[in-house]
């Protein structure tokens, strides 16, 4: 992936924090180890989406470019934030608008 194509995905993400502000759903304290080690696909099981987007997502995804590692070939948060948001306010809006945008910027950048 090009130095320009990261450099974009990292935009993304700073536009994803930026909306779940915006939503009112970024928290000062993050959740329990226990709650954040979950094995369940987007821990379903302890966290809400909005926390592992905040305290998963977000932080691995910025690990991952501080460290010149390898991206995800595909991305699929999309049609989970849709079906957790559906059609909401405008700052969910936002939001499904800047998670369809990573998923598309990961997607072309293989």
């Amino acid at each position: 992936m090009s130095a320009a194509s990261v450099g974009l995905i990292a935009d993304q993400l700073l536009l994803v924090e930026r909306a779940l502000r915006l939503q009112g759903c970024w928290e000062a304290s993050a959740p329990s180890a226990e709650a954040l080690a979950s094995v369940e696909p987007f821990c379903v099981d302890t966290l809400d989406f909005s926390q592992w987007l905040q305290w998963i997502f977000l932080p691995r995804m910025k690990a991952i470019i501080e460290a010149g590692g390898e991206l995800p070939a595909v991305s699929g948060i999309l049609p989970m934030a849709e079906q957790v948001y559906g059609a909401g306010s405008r700052e969910a809006a936002e939001l499904l608008k800047a998670l369809g945008d990573f998923d598309r910027l990961i997607t072309a950048g293989r």
